[in-house]
Parts: structure tokens; C-alpha cells; sequence
């Protein structure tokens, strides 16, 4: 069995990253052998078209992962470009992707809805995204809930191609972690990169504290009691702390008597205490950047191996040899 993630390098990571997908997907890996976490760089192009800036992001998302704890050694981490068959596969699976099927997609629906230019990648993502899975007959999938769709569709294609040229593909399964599937940023939405709302990973201690202290509440008073559940402040403690902490925290917000500036402070403090030790290791690793692109390098060499066998399987079905 083989746990598959890939990862974007569109930005500095943040806590929806951690603890959405970084965290999951490395604990996740530990467990199956030969699992693979990739840099999904040709999905950033969509949004990245800058390429000292993709170079540079995608190095930065390898070390963060390393800071986390992957073993490169038990865990196969790559950068997709460096697998030219999932390009291959894509345009592959696209031959028999019904157009409905991803305009129906949301990332495609989201973004043009914000007005973001609809370039042929951002329409063809889930088709990629469904070449990074099958390629590697990967049957864990962790994803967020709004990724839940695109794995459908990496499912749908497997399907259809397993009906029109004989059973070539596994089926991936999605495994979402309803606790932290959808974590806040400091204005309330979805933390996300594209919204700028994000509490960085790796910042320094400063910048950590001033997005923390940017956190968006509402107008209740030092002496109003407050509902935690819901409030960002809570919800975003909640990844750092134990149950009994975080009961003890809800409580002083409904007893009412801490204002939200102290609770931010709390949050602080628990939040830097957690991120402190993962800072002074990455900055240990980027002193190390050689080792880092060898990492990458060898990494790229083991998926490719498991790539092409599947990709040469795909082509001596449907014909093409």
C-alpha cells in the first residue's frame, strides 16, 4: 500500500499547509513503504511565472518538509518536474476527460469567479493532479476538503480508462482530517495564500506575533463571555495544544474577563513554543542546500523508476509502443 501527496511551492508555508497537509502527509508516509510526497511545481505555474521564484519556493518547500521530520531515506520526496511522465500522462488521460467534467471543477469555477484569468493549465489541473496519483498506483490520498472533488475526478478517469482499455489503474482513496480539513486565517476565511491571510510557518518570532496580533475579531468587550468554538483565535490554539488546554482556554472565553489582545498572547506563546524548535532546524538545512537538491535528486530517480513502469503499461494498452 502507498500514501501519495503533492505539495504546491506557491508561497511560504503556513498553518493550513502544517497541519492540513505537511504534518498529515509526512505522519502518513511513515507508515507504507515507499510512500512519496512530491513538489508539485508544474501545478504552480499556474499562479508562478517567475522562475528564480519557483526555484527558490520549491527549495524553500523541500527544507520545510525536511525541517518537519520526513526521512527522504523511507520516503520518496521529488520535484514533479522531474518525472516527465506525469506531463505524458496527463495529456493521456485528457483524451478521454469529458469537457463537463472539469468545468464543473472548483478550482476552475473559484478562481474565475474571483476574476483570475482562466489559462488552459487552470482548467487541465485536475487532469495533472490525476496523473500524479495514478501513475504511482497510490491508494491513500490525504486531501482537504477542497481537493475532495479533484480526487472524484482522478477516480472517474481511472475508471473510464480501465473500461475502454482494460484494468491499467488504481483507484485512490481520499483520507480528509475533518478536525483540521478547514483551519481560519486571521481574517476568518479559509487560510489560504491566495486570500493573504496567513500565519507563516518558519517566520521569525516578530513576524509571527504581528500576524498573530492581526487576527480579525469582533467587537465584544474584555468582560463580555465569548463563544470559542467558531473564533479563530481558539480554532488556531487548537492545533497547538491538548485537550484539557484547550477546554481550560474555551472556558475563559465564555466566563468572559479576557479580552481578545490577552488571548492573542496566549496563542503567541503556545504557537512559538510549537514553531521555535521547526525554525532553528530549517535554518540548520538551508545552510545545507547542496544536500537538499542531492535529496531531491535521488528522490526523482526512485519515482522515476516506479513512474515509467506504470506510464510504459498505460501506452502498451492503449496502443501507443
Amino acid at each position: 500500500m502507498r500514501a501519495l501527496t503533492g505539495i504546491q511551492p506557491s508561497g511560504s508555508a503556513h498553518l493550513g499547509n502544517l497541519f492540513g497537509a505537511m504534518l498529515p502527509a509526512i505522519h502518513l508516509a511513515e507508515k507504507y513503504e515507499n510512500s512519496i510526497i512530491f513538489l508539485a511545481d508544474l501545478h504552480a505555474l499556474t499562479t508562478v511565472h517567475d522562475a528564480e521564484k519557483l526555484h527558490t519556493l520549491t527549495i524553500n518547500l523541500a527544507t520545510d518538509l525536511l525541517a518537519l521530520g520526513l526521512n527522504p531515506e523511507k520516503t520518496i520526496l521529488f520535484k514533479q518536474s522531474d518525472v516527465p511522465a506525469h506531463s505524458e500522462l496527463s495529456w493521456i488521460l485528457s483524451t478521454i476527460a469529458p469537457m463537463g467534467l472539469l468545468q464543473r471543477a472548483h478550482s476552475y469555477k473559484d478562481k474565475t469567479a474571483k476574476g483570475i484569468d482562466a489559462s488552459v493549465g487552470l482548467f487541465t489541473y485536475p487532469i495533472l493532479m490525476a496523473a500524479d496519483i495514478l501513475l504511482y498506483d497510490a491508494e491513500i490520498v490525504p486531501v482537504g476538503k477542497d481537493q475532495k472533488q479533484h480526487l472524484e475526478i482522478a477516480r472517474d478517469l481511472a475508471e473510464k480508462f480501465n473500461h475502454l482499455f482494460g484494468e491499467t489503474l488504481t483507484l485512490p482513496t481520499p483520507q480528509i482530517q475533518e478536525e483540521t480539513a478547514v483551519i481560519p486565517g486571521i481574517d476568518g476565511k479559509k487560510m489560504s495564500k491566495s486570500y493573504g491571510n496567513t500565519i507563516e510557518i518558519f517566520a521569525d518570532k516578530k513576524t509571527l506575533k504581528r500576524q498573530i496580533m492581526q487576527i480579525v475579531t469582533d467587537s465584544a468587550a474584555v468582560d463580555d463571555p465569548k463563544v470559542p468554538e467558531g473564533n479563530s483565535i481558539y480554532e488556531i490554539y487548537k492545533l497547538f495544544s491538548t485537550k484539557q488546554e484547550q477546554d481550560d482556554f474555551a472556558q475563559k472565553f465564555r466566563n468572559g474577563g479576557m479580552g481578545y489582545g490577552d488571548a492573542k498572547k496566549i496563542l503567541f506563546e503556545k504557537a512559538e513554543a510549537f514553531l521555535a524548535p521547526l525554525r532553528e532546524k530549517r535554518e540548520q538545512l538551508l545552510r545545507e542546500t547542496q544536500n537538499i537538491e542531492s535529496v531531491l535528486q535521488n528522490g526523482a530517480q526512485r519515482a522515476n523508476k516506479i513512474a515509467n513502469k506504470k506510464l510504459e503499461q498505460v501506452k502498451k494498452q492503449i496502443g501507443v509502443r
